[in-house]
């Protein structure tokens, strides 16, 4: 069962942002699959299951590509993403093993 964001409203506000907010009309949803993920994330537990990326997936996409510099496939071809993709994730592990090691000496 997925859980994603619908709008930019349901989206993290950023506490150090001291820009005024922008004034925009609110969109409105009218496809079916998006009313149905706007109102199963209104609910208590559907707002907890969804705050879990925050803590799980995402952190480590954003060391990926920030930390790592990893921002777009070199090669072409489904096998060698599959590949090149596979080495990156193998670094990013070898990666958190390595500070996981040295913050347990």
């Amino acid at each position: 069962m997925a859980y994603a964001a619908i709008s930019e409203e349901e989206q993290n506000i950023r506490c150090y942002d001291y820009r005024p907010p922008k004034e925009r009309k609110p969109k409105t949803v009218k496809k079916p699959q998006l009313v149905k993920m706007r109102e199963k994330l209104q609910t208590a537990e559907g707002w907890r299951i969804y705050a879990k990326c925050a803590k799980t997936v995402e952190p480590v996409f954003g060391v990926i590509k920030a930390p790592m510099g990893f921002r777009q496939f070199l090669l072409r071809g489904l096998e060698k993403v599959r590949i090149e993709w596979d080495l990156v994730c193998l670094a990013y592990n070898m990666k958190r093993l390595y500070s996981l090691q040295a913050v347990k000496s």
